[in-house]
């Protein structure tokens, strides 16, 4: 793993919340000269070795964490907050599906888009 790899994975452990790219590299520009395009490259090799994970904001933006047990959210298309859900119907495919496949399954992601309460209310009839 390279040094810029490395100091990727320290700010995410370091973070509660999902980060985008330009988020880590102005965190880690506070420590280090580092380039936006090494943050991409080191994001993607991270990634492909299935030490992070990403996942779309509502704008179409990437956000990027260390990959944990599986999360599942409602993301409003408004506001772009999302809400964890609790519970995974999709955890039980993701055990069957991992013998049967020549496929080596890191995480799966569940997510619903559509518009949280306070924002429901906002639109006009």
């Amino acid at each position: 793993m390279t040094h810029n790899q490395q100091a990727v994975l320290d700010v995410l452990h370091q973070q509660a919340d999902a980060l985008s790219a330009q988020e880590l590299y102005s965190l880690l520009r506070e420590r280090q000269t580092i380039g936006l395009a090494t943050v991409y490259r080191a994001l993607e090799t991270l990634k492909l070795h299935g030490l992070i994970k990403s996942r779309m904001g509502a704008n179409g933006e990437a956000f990027y964490s260390l990959v944990t047990p599986d999360q599942h959210y409602l993301t409003c298309l408004q506001c772009g907050q999302s809400f964890p859900l609790d519970h995974c119907p999709v955890q039980e495919l993701e055990t069957h599906l991992q013998p049967s496949v020549p496929f080596k399954i890191y995480y799966h992601t569940l997510e619903f888009f559509g518009l949280c309460e306070p924002c429901t209310h906002q639109i006009p009839s």
